[in-house]
C-alpha cells in the first residue's frame, strides 16, 4: 500500500525507481498505467488517469515488462511491432515505416522476421522495447529491463535506454544501471517516498540505502561489475 506518494516527472527525464522487494515500485507502475486505481490523482500530461482516459493513456505510455515472454505474443518480431500501430488505426504503410525506422535506430534490423521463440533473452528484451517504440509513446515505463541478462546484452540495453528521447521511469534492483542511465532517483520504502533527487547523490549515500535494505552500486563499493 502506498502512503501519500507524490512526485512529478518532467518531459524527457529518465528517472530510476528503486527500493527493496515490497517497497511499492510495481504498484506505482500499475497506477501510472491505470491497471490499479487509488484514492489520489495521477496525471499523464494533462490527462487524469481514470477509466474515461485509459485508451489515450495507454496509447501515449509504453510499458516494457520484466518478462518479455509476457509481452511478445505474435509469431515474429515484425508482427509484434505491427500489432499496436495497426490496432490504433495507423495505416499499414506508415506502420511498416515505423517498424523499419525503429529497428534501424536500435541496430537490430536482423531481428525483423525472426520468430520470437528463437530469440535469445537479450534479443527478446531488445525486441520488446522495439515493440513499445513502434507505438511512438511519449513516456516509457520499464520494469527490471536488465534482469537476467548477460553483461553484453545488459550493456546493449543500457546504451539503448540512454539514447531514447522519451520520458522514462525505470524500476530496477540494478543500481549500477540506474546510476549510469538515470539523472534522478526516487527511493521507495514501505510504500512511501523516502528520497527523491539526483541519482549521483542518492546512490552514493551508503547509510540511506542500507537503512532501506539496499546496497551501494558495485561501481561505487569497490566490487567488480
Amino acid at each position: 500500500m502506498l502512503k501519500d506518494v507524490s512526485f512529478r516527472i518532467g518531459k524527457g527525464e529518465c528517472v530510476g525507481l528503486i527500493g527493496a522487494n515490497g517497497a511499492g515500485k510495481s504498484t506505482v507502475m500499475k497506477l501510472a498505467l491505470g491497471l490499479l486505481s487509488g484514492e489520489g490523482r495521477i496525471l499523464s500530461g494533462d490527462l487524469l488517469i481514470g477509466r474515461e482516459n485509459l485508451a489515450k493513456i495507454r496509447k501515449q505510455t509504453g510499458f516494457v515488462l520484466q518478462n518479455s515472454d509476457n509481452q511478445m505474443f505474435m509469431p515474429t518480431v515484425f508482427e509484434d511491432m505491427m500489432f499496436a500501430p495497426l490496432n490504433y488505426m495507423v495505416p499499414r504503410e506508415e506502420a511498416e515505416k515505423r517498424v523499419d525506422r525503429v529497428l534501424g535506430e536500435l541496430g537490430i534490423e536482423e531481428l525483423k522476421h525472426r520468430h520470437n521463440h528463437r530469440l535469445s533473452g537479450g534479443e527478446k528484451r531488445m525486441a520488446a522495447i522495439a515493440t513499445v517504440l513502434a507505438m511512438e509513446p511519449e513516456m516509457i515505463l520499464m520494469d527490471e529491463p536488465t534482469s537476467a541478462l548477460d553483461p553484453f546484452n545488459r550493456r546493449l540495453i543500457m546504451n539503448m535506454i540512454e539514447r531514447l528521447p522519451q520520458t522514462k521511469l525505470i524500476s530496477s534492483h540494478d543500481l549500477d544501471m540506474i546510476l549510469d542511465t538515470c539523472s534522478r532517483v526516487i527511493l521507495l520504502s514501505g510504500g512511501a517516498v523516502i528520497a527523491d533527487g539526483p541519482a549521483q547523490e542518492i546512490l552514493r549515500d551508503r547509510a540511506l540505502l542500507e537503512a532501506h535494505h539496499l546496497e551501494l552500486p558495485l561501481s561505487l563499493s569497490g566490487g567488480n561489475r
